[in-house]
């Protein structure tokens, strides 16, 4: 008997099925089912991970969705043809753009208007009124369904199905309302209905199923199950033969609206690239460039992508246009017609890029053009493509939010009925051991290793790690088409105003064929922007990315010392131990810094070697010139994943498009298991060239290290542009760099505190907030910092503007201050207790009283701001503690004394050392530092170490806790905001750590 399951919900109904449409497919090919549909509710979201399941397992899929109805039933309705998919997406696109987030419906009329290319399959009995009209909009394809869950109540459903049918005129077709693939996940489908209706599973009654026969069943059980209706469960097969649609039959087009009249696409994007050329290459166009170019362009014309570039370039001249910084990066930056367009700004001819890592025949797919934009001004951007394209024919990717870690373990801790602190002790346990939590880690944390709900909460948290939550947006995707966006997916609300999602996630898209542009937004760009700007108002020099002077021996001295705080992508803690290390005199040995330290270098065991071959500790030598070609500039080790691609074509004869299945393999996120199959090609290819069997596992051992996260050549030469130069802005305008960093927050590595104490340690002056004086930004005067308003915790824009723009010459009072700027009492207490009054009253708690004898401050009073008490008091001032406190709570920093000032004979008395006294210590010598933790990391490539940065009034001290001490000391490193470490300095160069024995909280 053969059978089709034709109403099925997986993890992409939200909390209403509890299966991955993977799992879903490929349990039905093992049952045996000759179709399948996917009928998740109001949405398409997981029918491109159901299409290349049943790609690979041979089973037919049908195209399907559950719509809600304004005024009926939900309703099932499957794609037959490419029409009918069409409809599909547009009713479902309907139904979501008409509702707000979260929610759907559909009015009869509208599935009727869209009714054409569709069948429709009522999975529950409902009144004849109800359907009678939605069933006349399908004229021989109004199916009625009947299923059986061994429950009370599924007779009485059952004749009413029957009788509705007859009514109807239309066939009755079973089915079995599955929810699950498996039997075993009815316990997590509870949990998710309890998690969706707020309640615990205990408390969750009748709105459970009864028991766990919605789950996928095999033609010999539904036969069983049906045996008294054969030709209904024969008409399963019936429906499933007259669907047809399928995904491979998506045809995507770009916009090309804008094309000068009399040239396509391809001729106006070689006009483009060849003015761009003549920009780029003043002095005339090298001969390998013009080569490049022609091989790009014939390539793009063969695959049909010139409307993209052309997108990508209007949107880029759009933005420099408005004077918005952005720079393209990631594998863009191997394309010379990207650079010639002005998308990147890396030479790829220049830098010996690789262009298959970007795009090649073979593989015939979207390329992937990243480009970063100011973080403030990205949202212009966004609206400009909206507005150019209409919603109708663009759409921002989603990006599905999924349960992990500590937020499945207390999502499923509150619905097997455990309490709020229970599930607050068991997630912060599990969240640092994942879910293998012992019995002893329980008994720390006040948990029975006995007690049944919390095993059970381990287990369905594993099972819930995964699960689909909701829908939110792609950092910056960005699908743009020709024909309208709801004829290929569906199109819903976003949460946040003026956005518009469709309903696929990035691989999906890259699956079917759609491409996206990424409009991403990088923080330091908004720095440099602003950075620039204060060095033009201030010294009237004109500065951009492009006219950044080059290759500064200062700047580079400046990073051999690891002084980086602040500066792009070489600020971290790891950063700032590697750069002594590498010693970096020239821009590509940026582009390696930036490399090096990623989890695939390190994996893969390439850190080590390449620092002794530069340093000559080890020799350099070469198998074959050709693998020297590749290797040279990076002194035979593989660190970029174009060398991996290269590498796979010259030393294994790997074809373009096999090398970059090798790169996609090891870009996956189960990458482990996916490059396994290439091992024995690689091995046996090089061998076949005459490379040993030794020199091919070594560089395969290489490759797996990327793995974890390797780089590409040409986005660390991206970064490593931006690197350069905030760099050079650091090293010859610190003010102005430490302005624009505070002025750009939140970014980068550092709290403005310590980006503060940094830039005083280098000579200059940075003043208080004054609203007599400040910006409602950080600005410069004379060569200083002045801190801006913006600063004020508490402070609005719209209040800290008003201060600045009211100003028109001077304050004379509080009073004066609050009637001209129309600012609310609880602001200007936060003025008063930032101390940005003093220059008007004095201290601050004769700040707070003046503020409290004026009259009403609602903005209509008519004695608005108005000294209502003019008693004089004398008021003790604050203690130099109390001061400090109050900075930090007001304004994030003290420019009066640095918190470990206060603490220092406390930290005297431990016998702990400042961060500049490390200095002094012989290496190998025990020494404890203390400090404020500004720092803690715990990267996955460290096996338990934990490495701490530590500030005080000095500089910054690291600590390195090997994972015993961490253990042994875990509370003091999680709970305490001033620790000292004890241990063994450490000496490497110019780099020093303190590995520490113990760590301990500072208590005064």
């Amino acid at each position: 008997m053969s059978y089709a399951e034709l109403v099925c919900r997986s993890h992409f109904s939200f909390l209403h099925g509890a299966s991955h449409p993977e799992e879903l497919v490929a349990t039905a090919a093992r049952l045996g089912l000759s179709a399948l549909a996917l009928t998740d509710r109001d949405g398409l979201y997981g029918v491109v991970k159901a299409h290349l399941a049943a790609k690979e397992h041979g089973v037919k899929l049908l195209l399907g969705a559950e719509l809600t109805l304004e005024d009926g039933p939900p309703v099932v309705v499957y794609a037959r043809d490419a029409t009918g998919y069409s409809n599909l997406c547009r009713l479902v696109s309907h139904g979501r753009m008409t509702h707000p987030k979260g929610e759907a419906g559909v009015p009869w009329r509208k599935v009727a208007e869209h009714a054409s290319g569709l069948l429709a399959l009522l999975p529950a009995p409902a009144s004849l009124e109800a359907v009678a009209p939605l069933a006349e909009a399908f004229p021989g394809g109004f199916h009625v369904g009947l299923s059986r869950s061994l429950s009370a109540g599924d007779a009485a459903r059952e004749a009413r199905a029957e009788a509705l049918a007859r009514a109807l005129g239309a066939p009755l077709v079973v089915h079995n309302d599955v929810h699950t693939h498996h039997r075993d996940r009815q316990v997590l489908q509870d949990v998710l209905t309890a998690i969706r209706h707020g309640v615990t599973v205990d408390q969750a009654g009748t709105r459970l199923f009864p028991n766990a026969e919605r789950t996928l069943k095999s033609p010999g059980d539904m036969a069983r199950l049906f045996a008294d209706r054969p030709e209904a469960l024969a008409r399963t097969v019936e429906l499933a033969s007259r669907c047809e649609a399928s995904l491979d039959a998506l045809h995507y087009r770009f916009p090309e609206e804008d094309l000068p009249q009399g040239r396509t696409a391809d001729e106006h994007l070689r006009a483009l690239t060849e003015a761009g050329l003549r920009t780029r290459y003043p002095g005339g166009v090298p001969p390998a460039v013009t080569k490049q170019i022609d091989h790009e362009l014939r390539l793009i014309a063969a695959l049909d992508f010139a409307g993209y570039f052309l997108s990508l370039w209007d949107i880029v001249m759009f933005a420099r246009g408005r004077g918005i910084l952005c720079q393209g990066r990631g594998s863009a930056a191997n394309s010379a017609v990207c650079y010639a367009l002005g998308i990147t700004a890396i030479d790829p001819v220049r830098m010996g890029l690789l262009f298959e890592r970007f795009l090649s025949m073979e593989r015939k797919e979207p390329p992937d053009i990243d480009v970063d934009f100011e973080h403030e001004r990205r949202e212009e951007v966004l609206q400009y493509v909206y507005e150019k394209h209409g919603r109708r024919h663009a759409g921002m990717v989603c990006e599905v939010i999924c349960y992990r870690g500590r937020l499945a373990l207390r999502e499923a801790g509150k619905a097997l009925g455990l309490s709020l602190d229970q599930v607050d002790r068991l997630s912060r346990v599990a969240s640092s051991h994942g879910f293998q939590v012992t019995p002893d880690v329980l008994q720390e944390a006040g948990l029975s290793p006995t007690d049944g709900r919390v095993l059970r909460t381990l287990s369905v948290a594993k099972e819930l790690e995964g699960v689909p939550r909701h829908l939110s947006i792609h950092v910056g995707g960005f699908v743009m088409t020709r024909e309208p966006l709801v004829d290929l997916v569906p199109v819903e609300n976003a949460a946040m105003p003026g956005r518009t999602v469709i309903q696929w996630e990035k691989d999906d898209i890259n699956a079917v064929g759609l491409l996206k542009v990424d409009l991403l937004a990088l923080g330091m760009l908004t720095a440099l922007s602003r950075c620039f700007a204060l060095i033009h108002k201030h010294y009237g020099r004109e500065l951009s990315l492009a006219t950044v002077p080059p290759e500064d021996p200062k700047v580079y001295d400046m990073l051999c010392n690891a002084d980086t705080v602040g500066v792009f992508q070489i600020e971290s803690r790891a950063q700032m131990n590697m750069l002594p290390r590498l010693q970096p005199r020239e821009f590509y040995d940026l582009v390696v810094q930036i490399a090096l330290i990623r989890p695939g270098p390190i994996v893969g065991n390439m850190v080590h070697p390449y620092l002794r071959r530069r340093h000559g500790q080890e020799p350099v030598t070469y198998p074959s010139d050709e693998v020297r070609g590749i290797l040279q500039k990076t002194l035979g080790v593989p660190l970029f994943q174009e060398q991996a691609m290269r590498l796979a074509m010259v030393a294994a004869g790997f074809s373009a498009g096999e090398a970059d299945g090798l790169r996609r393999a090891l870009s996956h996120k189960q990458a482990e298991a996916r490059i396994l199959p290439y091992r024995g090609r690689f091995v046996e290819g090089c061998e076949a060239k005459g490379y040993t069997r030794k020199q091919a596992e070594e560089w395969f051992d290489h490759f797996r290290g990327f793995a974890h996260y390797g780089f590409p050549e040409s986005h660390s030469a991206s970064f490593a542009l931006i690197a350069y130069a905030s760099s050079w802005l650091k090293c010859h305008y610190p003010a102005a760099f430490t302005a624009a960093l505070l002025n750009s927050q939140p970014m980068g590595f550092y709290a403005p505190h310590t980006l503060v104490a940094d830039v005083q340690r280098h000579g200059v002056e940075v003043r208080p907030v004054d609203v007599r004086r400040s910006s409602w930004d950080c600005t410069l005067e004379d060569g200083a910092v002045r801190l801006g308003l913006r600063m004020v915790r508490g402070l609005g824009e719209s209040s800290g503007r008003a201060v600045e723009t009211a100003r028109r010459g001077d304050y004379t009072s509080v009073g004066d201050l609050a009637r001209r700027a129309r600012i609310p009492r609880h602001e200007l207490t936060r003025l008063a207790l930032s101390g940005a009054l003093a220059s008007l009253c004095g201290a601050r708690r004769q700040a707070l009283w003046e503020i409290q004898a004026l009259g009403p401050l609602d903005s209509d009073d008519l004695f608005f701001g108005m000294p209502m008490d003019g008693t004089a008091v004398q008021l003790p001032p604050m203690g130099v503690q109390e001061r400090v406190v109050a900075d930090y709570d007001t304004v994030g920093l003290s420019l009066e004394k640095h918190p470990l000032e206060l603490l220092r004979p406390t930290l005297k008395r431990m016998g702990a050392v400042t961060a500049e006294g490390l200095k002094r210590v012989s290496a190998g010598r025990p020494v404890k530092v203390g400090g404020m933790m500004i720092c803690r990391q715990m990267p996955p490539t460290a096996k338990g170490i934990c490495f701490i940065s530590l500030e005080d009034e000095t500089g910054i001290a690291n600590l390195v806790v090997p994972s015993e001490v961490y253990a042994r000391c875990r509370q003091e490193i999680h709970g305490a905001l001033f620790l000292v470490g004890e241990g063994m300095l450490e000496r490497s160069g110019k780099v020093t750590n303190v590995k520490t024995r113990s760590v301990v909280s500072v208590r005064q």
